[in-house]
């Protein structure tokens, strides 16, 4: 039998810990290793972080470059943030230790539109280094931008599109609330909005992008709104307890214009435990064109396991792309692992890993 796939991750939170148990689950998969950022957790058992009932004898490493030296993953996934300024050091690392990277950044499913520079030295480090680079996700990287375009495949012209996303966000961690402004005031949700520390949902512009490329569009310019969703009644999550008159979440829209027309409407409200005030979740497509498209599904897209598993259902799909810096648009659609891993994997590419 063939080496299993060594795969290696970053981030330690909700996200990293989820994925991390699902390559666990993975035949043909091994988790190797686990970086970190958070100091209190350095040193633990991942046993400890993800919820095992065993240690798994592997300790969360703050050392990245000594971990991708001493673990020698064949892939590593970065789920340690959301903006590419802050996620680039870590890639840069991984791709010179030739690892084939997957990040979860937001802003990495299309880093040409937030750094078309950073963007650039990635894609010719990789290609020097002989690996691949992937930005996903759930959202972006699927729902509003990847599902977008493989429904346009059908339509011989298009006027416009609008989508949106009806999620429940409580089952992620303080980072992604605080950006949601969730248990603010009104009042500062407003503050936050202005000073950028509430951004609502990062990858509007990533997922237009996107969209527009793979359609031939090219866009002038996109405007944005946030405004807070206040919550009528108490909403506890296991991270955070909002009251009646607080911010339960961000209402956050994005339209595209190419002369002065608008393209593609984007809406994400997004709010803890949306049911609590009858308010159902869901995602729909809405594509005007020859002909005209309509899908639409409830409840969401759950975006907390989704992200993990497109994350780790791209493995091979990485592993068999050319060199470089790729969007989700780029490679073949991720498909769900149900198979021994490297089933996916052509004999060659096995057989150059064992060498």
């Amino acid at each position: 039998m063939r080496e299993p796939i060594r795969v290696l991750v970053l981030g330690t939170g909700q996200m990293g810990s989820a994925i991390m148990r699902l390559v666990l689950q993975k035949a043909g998969l091994q988790l190797v290793g686990a970086y970190g950022r958070r100091a209190h957790r350095l040193g633990l058992d991942l046993g400890q972080i993800i919820g095992g009932d065993t240690p798994l004898g592997l300790a969360i490493s703050a050392d990245l470059d000594r971990l991708a030296e001493e673990t020698r993953p064949d892939i590593a996934i970065q789920a340690t943030c959301s903006v590419i300024n802050e996620a680039f050091p870590e890639i840069s690392t991984l791709l010179g230790h030739n690892i084939n990277v997957i990040s979860i950044a937001e802003e990495m499913v299309y880093p040409r539109e937030s750094s078309p520079a950073i963007a650039e030295q990635l894609h010719w480090q990789a290609v020097k280094q002989g690996v691949a680079v992937l930005g996903t996700g759930i959202n972006p990287g699927f729902v509003l931008d990847l599902l977008v375009i493989t429904l346009s495949g059908v339509c011989a012209d298009i006027q416009s599109i609008k989508a949106q996303r009806v999620n429940d966000l409580s089952p992620y961690g303080p980072s992604v609330l605080t950006s949601q402004g969730v248990g603010m005031t009104p009042k500062d949700f407003q503050i936050g909005v202005d000073n950028g520390t509430v951004v609502g949902h990062y990858g509007f512009k990533q997922s237009m992008h996107m969209i527009a490329k793979a359609v031939g569009w090219e866009i002038d310019t996109i405007t944005e709104t946030r405004e807070p969703i206040v919550s009528n009644v108490q909403r506890k999550t296991p991270f955070i307890t909002v009251e009646p008159g607080q911010v339960a979440g961000c209402n956050h829209t994005a339209i595209a214009y190419s002369n002065k027309q608008p393209l593609i409407t984007l809406l994400h409200p997004q709010q803890v435990l949306p049911q609590l005030e009858d308010i159902a979740t869901g995602d729909s497509i809405e594509i005007k064109g020859t002909p005209d498209i309509k899908l639409s599904g409830s409840p969401e897209i759950p975006g907390g396991i989704a992200t993990a598993a497109i994350a780790v259902n791209s493995i091979p799909r990485v592993l068999n792309a050319a060199p470089g810096l790729h969007t989700m648009a780029d490679l073949p659609v991720p498909s769900a692992l149900l198979a021994d891993a490297r089933c996916f994997l052509p004999e060659e590419l096995l057989e150059m890993r064992n060498d």
